[in-house]
């Protein structure tokens, strides 16, 4: 028989009041230590375990724009433990003491362990944006004309993350009034502009176009994305050929992803060699947690040469390993395709000012194809950065950067990294990671263009 809503809320508190129990008998201890290590800083979580805990932590690292350079975590049973060697992007120890405090606390709050706490009124900050979500096949233009119809709609878009991947697209896009600067609530407006979008959609397309209006979402943008191009299947995209193994860049390592059981423990091995880069533990523990299954040991680690290996011990959230060749074989395609998305080799352009119709429009007149993106507010100045290359995905010509350069402003620009360069570009890339290196036996031992795409969602 079906709960009604009076039973069902009073089940939700029940959950609320036990949680909070729970909580106050065992509540997690966060040790940040500087002297335990000569060079990182050492973060130590110990708390009751729940599904997507380990997740919950290192996108705490993870938006704090952190590097791990090594970790493990053990969540056999009902508690678990987690310790992660961690720098800032210029390979230093985090002694910022606002940083640490920040960390400290996030860290130690209900909603970082607790799926019905995350749930309760105040957990999520009170922001005032429009979120719009795309997602579809890829073609060139497409950011800019999408730019040029929330321009004219008088939308401001206050953040926006872009991912491409298989001939795939997904984006979360935060717009604001351009009048008044808070979100957009009307909603006869906001079916004029999911309309436009979508009549924009399917007018060049011919896929499908759909728009809703639902109440804000409270899922991590960067997760969202993951979630979206899942549910698009772009892991299953003309490039994904043969399962376990993808070319990296020249040079570079390529994606690897073995699986295999380990019978004796009842769990499956899963092993990642990649190159590595910001946020990649975040990306894999993600996907894993999303594709419903939960991480019981793990361990991860930096590689010489740009590489990273990491290994993971899994079951399904149901207590069974892996349990056939078919459920392998998407296991790691996913995996793969959750490292590849956030991939961009190319020519990474920062932008600092300016309407992002007009610099999107003279990407596009240059013929270059947004690959990846992220845009954000910092004050009142907004900043883009931008990973592009020909519609071959070739590197961008040093003839088309100047024409960029002097088009856009030599002030508000910055080349970021240009692989057509000899040196690597302006800023070399950091040797980041998110990785791994262990065997069952020494965990312990171990520590020491948003192109031709579909409107999803328009909600406020």
């Amino acid at each position: 028989m079906a709960l009604t809503a009076a039973a069902a809320a009073a089940r939700v508190d029940v959950h609320d009041e036990y949680a909070k129990l729970v909580r106050g008998m065992n509540p997690p201890r966060v040790v940040i230590d500087n002297e335990a290590s000569d060079d990182a800083t050492v973060i130590r979580v110990d708390s009751v375990n729940s599904h997507g805990t380990l997740l919950a932590v290192v996108q705490v690292i993870a938006d704090l724009s952190l590097v791990i350079r090594k970790a493990y975590f053990s969540s056999d049973g009902s508690w678990f433990m987690d310790v992660f060697n961690v720098t800032d992007r210029d390979g230093n120890k985090i002694l910022d003491d606002r940083t640490i405090s920040y960390m400290q606390t996030t860290l130690e709050a209900d909603d970082c362990y607790y799926p019905e706490v995350r749930n309760t009124v105040g957990i999520v900050p009170a922001e005032d944006y429009t979120a719009i979500e795309l997602t579809g096949t890829d073609r060139p233009g497409l950011l800019s004309e999408v730019c040029a119809v929330l321009a004219g709609m008088r939308c401001a878009v206050r953040s926006a993350e872009l991912w491409t991947h298989n001939t795939r697209v997904a984006a979360v896009v935060h717009v604001t009034d351009a009048g008044s600067g808070g979100a957009i609530e009307d909603e006869a407006r906001i079916g004029e502009i999911s309309h436009c979008l979508g009549n924009l959609l399917r007018g060049r397309s011919g896929v499908r176009a759909a728009a809703a209006v639902s109440p804000r979402g409270r899922t991590h943008k960067e997760r969202r994305l993951h979630q979206m191009m899942f549910d698009d299947r772009d892991y299953d995209g003309a490039a994904a050929s043969t399962p376990g193994k993808r070319r990296g860049g020249a040079g570079r390592p390529r994606t690897e992803v073995s699986i295999t059981p380990c019978a004796e423990r009842g769990y499956t091995a899963v092993v990642v060699r990649c190159r590595d880069r910001p946020k990649l533990l975040f990306d894999t523990v993600c996907t894993i947690t999303d594709m419903q299954y939960v991480i019981h040991h793990g361990t991860v680690s930096s590689e010489p040469g740009d590489g990273a290996y990491q290994e993971y011990y899994i079951r399904h959230v149901d207590g069974h390993p892996v349990r056939s060749e078919a459920e392998r074989q998407r296991v790691v395609q996913c995996l793969e395709a959750a490292i590849e998305r956030r991939t961009a080799d190319g020519l990474e352009l920062e932008v600092r000012a300016g309407l992002l119709s007009d610099i999107t429009r003279i990407f596009r007149e240059n013929g270059l194809t947004i690959r990846r993106a992220g845009i954000a507010s910092e004050g009142v100045e907004p900043v883009y950065t931008f990973y592009l290359s020909d519609p071959q995905g070739h590197a961008v010509e040093a003839k088309t950067i100047e024409a960029i350069r002097t088009q856009i402003g030599e002030a508000r620009l910055r080349v970021k990294h240009n692989p057509f360069a000899g040196d690597g570009g302006d800023t070399p890339m950091a040797n980041v990671a998110g990785s791994t290196a262990f065997l069952f036996g020494n965990l312990f031992k171990f520590y020491r263009p948003f192109q031709n795409f579909s409107l999803i969602k328009l909600y406020s």
